[in-house]
């Protein structure tokens, strides 16, 4: 038993020891990749950032003008925005850009 796990050791070892390491290469495309997944979080962030301040003007709006839509409509337009806006800078930080 010793002797077949020495042999099967030896084997393995022999075989890693011809496997090159492998030099780091960029794939295709990646920089129309990134530029691609820029304006996406640019967009994100600018979505987040409108649906912050239409939020913000519903609000004003049901106070100054009286009107009838739903309060945790506008909460959840307003909390949308600020989840979208933090998601842009989250990749952001991600992709280190």
């Amino acid at each position: 038993m010793v002797s077949m796990l020495m042999a099967a050791h030896d084997m393995y070892g022999t075989v890693l020891a011809q496997i090159g390491n492998p030099s780091a290469e960029t794939p295709p495309m990646a920089d129309k990749m990134m530029k691609m997944f820029r304006y996406f979080t640019w967009f994100t962030q600018m979505s987040g950032i409108a649906a912050i301040t239409y939020g913000g003007g519903r609000f004003a709006w049901e106070k100054w003008g009286g009107g009838s839509a739903s309060p945790k409509m506008v909460a959840n337009a307003m909390l949308g925005g600020a989840t979208a806006t933090s998601a842009g800078t989250i990749m952001n930080a991600v992709v280190g850009s």
